[in-house]
């Protein structure tokens, strides 16, 4: 056991098949290419070997006992694709049809099934078309870049010039293709990894059917390694992605996809001149075909200022658009209030359309209404007067005229207003102007634009605007004097460039920056950029789509295990919230819980994961008896009166003993309402139910609050086990030191390396959890992972 556990932490238990056959091919290789095997031995061998690896583990996912029939039915189409790849390499090239129209034919049926697989994978979701036009356009460039590349590297010798020009081609869309899924939005998901291994597979096949098949042609070779590693990534994303369908990354990671085309061309190019061979036409007219798509590229990221097309494409996709209503005091507008926000889908009762003032299902434009603004947060708080509101869209025409234009506006919001009454506001107001006007330069223009807020056009360039948000954000942070009172307020100061796009769209670019600002916290300057529309079309689909997703049957739990730092055996797990949404595909707690807070929907979260992890429990007493569940709750929820209560009820519903439940609570909420918490889990304690202490981030407060709560467990994060910069001991020895003393038990969380294993377990911490000891996965598949340690308590 001691000298597997090593081993064990190199290399997890699930991927020690895939590790132990890419050694196997890679020395299969390295025998082909030194004449020791045939190279159709080496072929057929290291195909059969990833195509059984990968046959099996999708064969498992085809048998799977899910309600779901949707991942066995992805499970069926690739293992199928699987076999039918590893016949093509092995079997066919043997027919009467000849080597090359075999392995094509073999190609056609590995495509069509394994296109209808990934299209029934869960997880996949459908981008809006102008982003996927986008993407053809970005990907066009790079892809002919691979495809001149293929030209210049294929032999020259057996094939026509047709079919090596054809064949490049192919190389190069699958190609690019492949670095599209493996390194786009969703790189990390299951779906995308699977979707890239398909795309390695066929390039691998469209390799074998191209280089030449002769037993000394050790060029074949270079046809293995796609082959074989693809049908393993379809393996592994297709069980990934049943398991636990990542959501897309906010970011894609774009310099795969422009660095690696350019380096496999340059690389390419080296040799062919290296070789002594001279451009010929067909590698002319592939190079200047690379040419306009990066033009065309260029002038679209040239235009991504107008998002005109990129609002459409929102629109298209999510069927929604933003519109911002505010009604607007009299005496600033001297117009009619514009009629009250309509409910929509998402607000319960009413309760968030009519909070807010945002709407869903319709379109907003600053020349509607010279009532309606983009500015503001809060109902009664209204747009400025007609003439400021002209003067702004006049002064951002002006600086958008000129050859060149340059500056930027900066929409400034004021906080803690609310209360106060419309005079009382406007003194405010007018003392913030003051202020402002200390600080910005003679020529720029102040305005106002709503009840608590104002607008400053600069023609200073992007840097200098940002630092002049700077200084309002240190001139309009001191107390306000008002009727013999002091008055703190909160600032949000979103930022936009003038460069080329219209008034309306500056204006509406400041307004999203400014929002941005409020969701971050307050007191900050926050530039636009075109993430921030996606962020905020995002936003609106989660409000509009959470409400009611316990009821649809949406949400589910996967389970972590939780691990013995000294043995590797099991201890228990923890259950972590997944919201499976049809429209917006997997969402994970970081993104969901802060949605769920603002529509106050936490509790009716949290007993659901309550429910589900104990029910789940009560089915693991059948043969896993000592392990314990953990379930993360919020102090909002904790220090609710009849917690305890609730829970005891719960865990007498399904038979489950207390001690075999975990309950926590995050270390940086607790401070908010203390005596409330440590009397909550003093409670828990009492009932049975064991408590640990999330998040824990070792500072002098949390150590002196630490000795305050009634905690068993205490979990902290990989960077208080690593050395630190300054030289000094890791901050978990003192940790350690001081559960001890407490007797509370050091749980190392979020470990993905061996190393960080290694330095929680040399740190004296007692148990470990993170992908690099086990991935979060489905209650059979956990319960099967249990099932591998026989030395566990059941």
């Amino acid at each position: 056991m001691l000298l597997a556990y090593p081993f064990r932490v190199l290399v997890p238990r699930r991927a020690a098949p895939e590790a132990a056959t890419s050694l196997a091919v890679a020395l299969l290789l390295l025998a082909g290419a030194a004449d020791l095997a045939p190279t159709p031995v080496v072929i057929a061998l290291a195909a059969g070997a990833g195509a059984t690896l990968a046959g099996l583990r999708l064969s498992r996912l085809a048998t799977r006992r899910d309600t779901d029939p949707t991942p066995r039915a992805a499970g069926v189409l690739l293992d199928a694709a699987v076999v039918a790849a590893g016949l093509t390499a092995v079997v066919l090239p043997l027919a009467d049809l000849g080597h090359t129209l075999a392995v094509l034919l073999g190609s056609v049926v590995v495509a069509a099934l394994s296109v209808a697989g990934l299209c029934r994978l869960p997880g996949r979701t459908r981008p809006a078309a102008g982003r996927r036009l986008r993407w053809l356009v970005e990907s066009t460039g790079p892809a002919v870049g691979l495809a001149l590349a293929g030209w210049l590297l294929l032999p020259h010798d057996g094939r026509s010039a047709p079919v090596r020009l054809v064949a490049a081609l192919t190389l190069g869309v699958l190609g690019m293709a492949a670095l599209n899924a493996l390194a786009g939005p969703r790189r990390r998901s299951g779906e995308a990894l699977c979707r890239g291994g398909v795309l390695l597979t066929l390039g691998g096949l469209v390799l074998l059917a191209t280089l030449p098949p002769a037993p000394g042609g050790r060029v074949a070779l270079l046809a293995v390694p796609p082959l074989v590693f693809g049908m393993l990534l379809m393996a592994v994303g297709a069980a990934d992605a049943a398991d636990d369908p990542e959501p897309a990354e906010p970011v894609a990671a774009a310099w795969p996809r422009s660095v690696l085309p350019a380096a496999v061309l340059l690389l390419a190019s080296g040799l062919h001149l290296g070789a002594g061979r001279v451009p010929d036409r067909t590698s002319v007219l592939l190079a200047l075909a690379a040419v306009p798509p990066l033009v065309l590229r260029e002038l679209l990221r040239a235009g991504d200022t107008s998002p005109s097309a990129r609002r459409a494409a929102h629109r298209r996709a999510t069927g929604s658009a933003v519109r911002h209503r505010r009604a607007a005091p009299a005496r600033w507008l001297g117009t009619p209030e514009p009629p009250p926000a309509t409910p929509e889908r998402g607000s319960p009762g009413g309760r968030e359309g009519a909070a807010t003032g945002i709407g869903v299902g319709s379109t907003w434009s600053p020349d509607d209404n010279p009532g309606w603004s983009a500015f503001g947060r809060r109902p009664g708080v209204g747009s400025g007067t007609p003439g400021d509101r002209a003067a702004l869209l006049d002064a951002l025409a002006a600086i958008g005229d000129v050859p060149v234009p340059t500056g930027a506006l900066l929409l400034v919001d004021l906080h803690g207003t609310d209360g106060l009454g419309p005079t009382a506001r406007e003194d405010v107001l007018a003392e913030a102007v003051h202020r402002a006007r200390a600080v910005i330069a003679p020529d720029d223009l102040v305005t106002g634009c709503t009840g608590t807020g104002f607008a400053v056009v600069t023609a200073a360039g992007p840097v200098l605007a940002y630092a002049l948000g700077t200084r309002l954000l240190g001139a309009l942070g001191p107390p306000y004097r008002l009727a013999g009172a002091m008055l703190r307020v909160q600032t949000s100061i979103g930022l936009a460039e003038v460069s080329g796009a219209g008034p309306a769209d500056v204006l509406r670019q400041a307004e999203l920056a400014r929002r941005r600002a409020v969701q971050l916290g307050r007191d900050r300057v926050e530039w636009y950029d075109a993430f921030l529309e996606e962020q905020l079309v995002r936003r609106l689909d989660l409000e509009r789509e959470l409400p009611g997703a316990v009821a649809r049957g949406e949400l589910d739990l996967v389970y972590q295990p939780v691990v013995d730092l000294a043995d590797g055996q099991p201890v228990g797990a923890e259950a972590l919230l997944r919201w499976r949404s049809p429209v917006l595909g997997t969402v994970l707690p970081a993104e969901l819980l802060p949605v769920a807070e603002d529509l106050d929907l936490v509790g009716e979260l949290e007993w659901w994961v309550l429910d589900r992890a104990c029910r789940q429990l009560s089915d693991w007493s059948v043969g896993v008896r000592e392990l314990w569940m953990a379930v993360n709750v919020t102090t909002r929820e904790l220090t609710t009166p009849d917690f305890v209560q609730r829970l005891a009820a719960v865990l007498a519903a399904y038979g489950v003993p207390p001690e075999r439940l975990v309950v926590e609570v995050s270390e940086p909420r607790v401070a908010g309402d203390l005596p409330t918490v440590v009397a909550r889990l003093a409670g828990l304690r009492s009932l049975g139910v064991r408590t640990a202490l999330d998040d824990f981030r070792a500072e002098h407060a949390s150590l002196a609050q630490l000795r305050r709560l009634p905690i068993d467990l205490l979990k902290v994060g990989p960077e208080l086990v690593g050395a630190r910069p300054d030289g000094q001991p890791p901050l978990i020895d003192v940790v350690v030191n001081v559960g001890e003393r407490l007797g509370v038990e050091i749980v190392a969380e979020e470990l993905e390396s061996s190393t960080q294993v290694e330095g929680a377990r040399r740190g004296g911490c007692r148990y470990g959890q993170g992908f690099a000891l086990a991935r979060p996965a489905t209650a059979e598949r956990v319960e099967a992972y249990f099932e591998e340690f026989p030395s566990a308590s059941r």
